[in-house]
């Protein structure tokens, strides 16, 4: 069962007395920054693969112009 929006009000307050505004600010960036590198991570790797892929189709085709000839 997921808490009502009271219950968060409640939560979020507590959470910023125990941690405080600066510390909660630095944990967001933090987080974020976490989230752009993994996002970045991801987009090399997938580009990564692509350019294999295209090395891959790339020898398959010169492979074919050679049988044809």
């Amino acid at each position: 069962m997921m808490p009502g929006p009271f219950e968060l009000i409640i939560i979020l307050v507590i959470v910023l007395l125990l941690f405080g505004g600066k510390r909660l600010k630095d944990i967001g960036g933090d987080l974020g920054n976490a989230i752009k590198g993994f996002k970045k991570a991801m987009k090399e790797s997938t580009d990564s693969i692509n350019e294999k892929d295209d090395i891959v189709e790339a020898k398959i085709i010169k492979k074919e112009i050679k049988q044809e000839k």
